[in-house]
């Protein structure tokens, strides 16, 4: 017998999506590079699903039906361009390759280009729900040929998370399209992450709030408008008891947060395209700055002790809605980026349906997805959300609050860098005069780079003081 499909790579992810194939009704071939790891797999985790184990690349290709199909689910970066060389001896024109892990477009875009003239299919595939959304279904974004996508539509969509609105996987678009969104999806993911660790801090070093308190909070938030999975572990982490100590785990974790590159490679883009992301941006930074903890401690006694804002606890609505507020405006930077992507690069991206899979299975679905894909239906063309009074009213509603929070922040000395970009986000979506005319007119002092002019047409420049 057969297997319908193909699976190299059998770390977690790799094993969890495996099973979840096997366990909707599918013949799963797999391989990994370290045979001692297929053999664990299959003698502790495999429980009579049909998952039929190589420890050969050849009689891996060889064990799949014609045309192949085979997931890649291994680190990017040069392991992917590895096995695709192991993989292609073996291959034959009509087979289909698909990337599951993080690639970056660019290298998606070159692997497409490349196994083109083997006459080999190519999908770069985002996946997003971590391991237990790889194993119970995840959010699947696949972009690439349509033709290819066809070929693994069905087992795609059944192993997706579901909601009301369907499986939670959807062709995404042409080329790099499926790796360009998940770098986006990761992107929106950094900056509600540090969204919550602001709040998190001013509860905590403000308020002096212990974990439990603040747990209870995030756990009522996560039943209202903040519903999402980042909130629901959140308070599940507050929650949770070390037993060595007996305290709550999160107070004895360091705080220096890593990054895989997603977030950097989202900011990137955005710069070369040309699109503000200032929120998803210092996100970024803000995890770098963590990583700099033997400096933070040395500046920290010479900066003295920061005297916390005299505030009650009435102020928790506040903070609520000010990572409502957040939150809304992290989806429109994203939504924004993906669209400008989506015309330089013709993916032909639906962002309705972007925001359809991501309601299940990813790691930011959330309850506000419902209401961001109403805004967009009433006008496909406000791409960055804030073109409607639905919208607006929305983020207006939330000023008040954003900016208490922000001045308590300030008055005690607390980085909320995502809230106070947000907000700078939106005064300057929203300002019809900025003072971008005055850095005009000093690049043309200074370098002749020219202006252009509010009372008639053309492009000007003026000798601003006499040359000797």
């Amino acid at each position: 017998m057969k297997a319908n499909i193909g699976v190299v790579g059998l770390a977690v992810m790799g094993q969890n999506l495996a099973l979840n194939i096997a366990r909707n009704g599918y013949a799963v071939a797999v391989y990994n590079r370290t045979a001692e790891r297929t053999k664990k797999f299959v003698e502790e985790r495999v429980k009579g699903e049909k998952i039929f184990p190589s420890f050969d690349i050849q009689h891996f290709v060889d064990s799949i039906e014609k045309p192949r199909k085979i997931i890649l689910m291994v680190k990017a970066g040069s392991p992917v361009d590895e096995i695709i060389e192991e993989l292609l001896p073996y291959l034959e024109k009509g087979d289909l390759l698909i990337d599951a892990g993080n690639s970056h477009y660019a290298d998606t875009n070159e692997r497409l280009e490349r196994l083109s003239h083997h006459g080999i299919l190519y999908l770069g595939m985002g996946v997003s729900g971590g391991e237990y959304g790889a194993l119970h279904g995840p959010s699947i974004m696949p972009g690439g040929s349509l033709e290819a996508y066809k070929m693994v539509q069905d087992v795609l969509t059944k192993i997706a998370a579901k909601t009301e609105d369907g499986p939670c996987c959807t062709y995404v678009g042409n080329g790099s399209a499926g790796h360009f969104v998940k770098m986006v999806h990761n992107g929106i993911e950094y900056s509600i992450m540090q969204s919550i660790s602001e709040i998190y801090d001013i509860m905590r070093k403000v308020l002096k709030m212990n974990s439990a308190e603040i747990g209870r909070v995030f756990e009522e938030w996560n039943k209202g408008e903040l519903g999402s999975f980042l909130v629901e572990i959140t308070y599940k982490i507050m929650n949770y008891m070390d037993e060595e100590t007996n305290r709550p785990l999160v107070e004895l974790i360091l705080d220096k947060a890593e990054q895989k590159g997603t977030g950097k490679w989202t900011a990137q883009a955005a710069l070369d395209l040309g699109v503000p992301t200032p929120s998803l941006n210092v996100a970024v930074f803000a995890r770098t700055i963590s990583h700099f903890k033997e400096q933070r401690i040395q500046l920290s006694k010479i900066f003295g002790e920061k005297k916390m804002a005299h505030v009650d606890k009435s102020i928790v609505k506040d903070l609520e809605k000010s990572l409502l507020f957040n939150m809304f405006l992290s989806f429109s930077q994203g939504l924004w980026l993906i669209h400008e992507a989506s015309n330089a690069y013709n993916y032909n991206i639906d962002l309705l349906e972007v925001l359809r899979i991501w309601k299940g299975g990813c790691i930011i679905r959330a309850k506000l997805l419902d209401f961001l894909r109403n805004i967009l239906k009433d006008n496909p063309q406000n791409i960055n959300l804030l073109a409607s009074d639905l919208a607006m009213n929305f983020v207006k509603e939330k000023l008040p609050s954003v900016l208490r929070v922000s001045s308590i922040a300030r008055e005690s000395g607390l980085p909320t860098p995502v809230l106070n970009n947000s907000i700078d986000y939106l005064f300057s979506l929203t300002e019809e005069n900025l003072p971008a005319n005055l850095i005009q007119a000093q690049r043309d002092f200074f370098g002749a780079h020219t202006f252009e002019r509010i009372d008639k047409e053309g492009t000007f420049h003026v000798e601003w003081q006499e040359l000797e």
